[in-house]
């Protein structure tokens, strides 16, 4: 059996989630590939949250940014980081770019935030799901919930095909288990033109 690698920020992370008195759920996908996605995002602390959820499960996901910013100095820093640099205007799309990534890789996990922002948004940007879908791997639902002072992965689908399927199970999902910071700013489960 292959001993699980752990990194040292590991119990530090869980140290802090401990010691403020939250709990980290550990239900992530039994693959090395996955698209991670979070919410809700109504606050700043979401991040902080993010983070410590991310090295207290030992995962290292990566980012998506423009190319721009992966310029010169910035590029080795960036790439360090975690980002991967997506060309805007390409001939692939995001989409399809992000695809690439994940069929030229072993192991991979994408960290996006499908609400976009911290503020309610009327629809959630789907790219995620196309992503998981041609990539053939499954979405990890990551959450926060501050009512009940719980955070980390609470499980995951691989996209079936049917979209209004797959939106009723992050519905439910998300109904049930996330709680925003600032409930008016908690985004619905949909994506547009779709309930």
């Amino acid at each position: 059996m292959e001993k699980k690698k752990r990194y040292w920020w590991q119990p530090f992370s869980l140290f802090i989630l401990g010691l403020i008195g939250w709990e980290l759920v550990d239900e992530k996908p039994p693959t090395q590939k996955y698209v991670l996605i979070g919410a809700p995002h109504t606050s700043n602390w979401d991040w902080v949250f993010a983070l410590l959820v991310m090295a207290g499960l030992g995962v290292r996901p990566r980012w998506v940014g423009k190319e721009s910013l992966f310029r010169g100095i910035m590029g080795p820093i960036m790439r360090a980081f975690g980002g991967i640099s997506v060309v805007r205007g390409a001939r692939k799309n995001f989409v399809g770019q992000i695809i690439d990534f994940y069929d030229e890789r072993e192991k991979l996990v994408i960290a996006l935030a499908p609400e976009g922002t911290r503020k309610y948004v009327d629809h959630w940007k789907s790219g995620f799901y196309y992503i998981a879908q041609g990539a053939q791997v499954p979405v990890a639902m990551g959450f926060v919930n501050y009512v009940e002072r719980k955070c980390g992965i609470c499980g995951y689908f691989t996209p079936s095909g049917s979209l209004d399927a797959d939106i009723k199970i992050l519905q439910e999902f998300y109904a049930k288990n996330a709680k925003g910071k600032f409930e008016e700013g908690q985004s619905l489960v949909r994506f547009k033109n779709k309930d």
